[in-house]
């Protein structure tokens, strides 16, 4: 796989796992679902370990995709939430509001990004 695509999706993965971390912490160690984005990382790193060393880097490199789209679908739903919250309206869980808006952008951002340089990827 080409260096940048590699460094971003490193930089991508190491963003979500601190995101789930900050947001645990910020929730005051009770909301295990604030480890998601975590997760989300750490199966991403995985998946670079040992897929891509193991297959094609275009099979790995569709596989984070999918999982990009994965995480930005599952908290797009949030962004609305991140106006009202911003408008000092108030709402529920703003913690969650803003870890999921922040993926959602991470995901985005990534997924755009891969799907554009997926061109300069040998079979």
């Amino acid at each position: 796989m080409n260096e940048n695509i590699t460094r971003v999706i490193w930089i991508y993965a190491i963003a979500l796992i601190l995101l789930g971390v900050i947001g645990y912490l910020v929730t005051g160690l009770q909301s295990i679902t604030a480890l998601i984005p975590t997760f989300f990382g750490i199966v991403i790193i995985l998946l670079m370990l040992v897929l891509g060393r193991f297959t094609q880097p275009k099979i790995t490199l569709w596989i984070i995709i999918i999982l990009s789209l994965i995480g930005f679908f599952a908290t797009v739903k949030s962004i609305p939430n991140v106006f009202d919250l911003l408008m000092g309206n108030d709402v529920q869980r703003p913690a969650a509001i803003i870890s999921q808006a922040i993926m959602a952008g991470l995901s985005i951002i990534t997924s755009i990004f891969l799907i554009l340089k997926n061109k300069t990827i040998r079979k």
